[in-house]
């Protein structure tokens, strides 16, 4: 009875993982078939060919654009888990005077809509004279207010008994945070530098607004502009591939910190 429950058990997560996995699979293999096939249910091209990937690697500078995404990413990420967590530990663990209407403030702007801020954010970034520079990518993602959530229900879980002992031993609140306290939160650190990777790798709209120089603009927004501009040349493939190249850098790095991010999501997202 019990071999048979999980037999059942594992069939339905099989199927339940291959209805989730099967458009992604096809979609790479699309990019390897004839144009001619692409429509046809068959899985597997009768044969494989690059024409697509040439189509997308001749027509647009993608290589640049993956660098320019992956900087801006990187740097942004960086920013994020630098200031985001330098937050969160004031909100946990330092006593001021007004510590909860500041949280509260941060989590009603988590309500708001991204878009409603898009045109008082450009507005700024050409008061600034930021457009068409990376810092118009970077400084509006630098930090976050999801990040600032995690680490603090992460820090309020923190033995208060550690940081009293680093706090007699001499030790500054930046030392707390950044040597005591980051080494043991890496699933928390990992969880917000996936999902700020992600979002930011994935941001279309606000690059489509303040980015104009072709060498300066990101692979989603290359890619975007190459499928609906015209470069791709009605080619479903040379799509599909450009789309293939933008996701799988993250689908790679989802899958080698996964175990980091179920472990920061069961244990100290919600708690207290």
């Amino acid at each position: 009875m019990v071999i048979f429950k999980k037999t059942v058990f594992y069939t339905i997560l099989f199927a339940a993982a291959l209805t989730f996995l099967y458009p992604f699979i096809w979609m790479i293999l699309a990019t390897f078939k004839p144009e001619i096939e692409i429509t046809e249910i068959t899985l597997l091209p009768s044969v494989f060919t690059l024409r697509s990937y040439e189509l997308v690697f001749n027509k647009i500078p993608i290589i640049r654009s993956f660098l320019n995404s992956l900087f801006v990413s990187v740097t942004a990420t960086a920013s994020v888990l630098f200031f985001s967590s330098m937050v969160g530990y004031s909100l946990s663990r330092l006593q001021f005077r007004g510590r909860e209407l500041i949280f509260g403030v941060i989590l009603l702007t988590m309500m708001i809509p991204a878009q409603i801020t898009l045109i008082p954010m450009y507005i700024l970034m050409v008061k600034l004279d930021l457009t068409n520079t990376y810092r118009a990518l970077i400084f509006p993602a630098s930090i976050s207010a999801f990040g600032i959530l995690l680490f603090r229900q992460y820090f309020k879980a923190f033995p208060q008994e550690i940081i009293d002992a680093a706090r007699i031993d001499g030790a500054g609140e930046f030392t707390i945070l950044y040597r005591i306290i980051w080494p043991n939160s890496i699933p928390t650190l990992i969880t917000v530098g996936i999902i700020t990777f992600m979002g930011i790798w994935n941001d279309v709209l606000w690059p489509l607004i303040v980015i104009r120089k072709e060498n300066l603009m990101t692979m989603p927004q290359m890619v975007t502009l190459f499928s609906v501009g015209g470069r791709a040349e009605a080619q479903l493939g040379a799509i599909l591939a450009a789309a293939t190249l933008l996701a799988v850098p993250v689908m790679l790095i989802y899958l080698f910190f996964q175990k980091y991010f179920i472990r920061s999501m069961a244990t100290s997202g919600l708690k207290n």
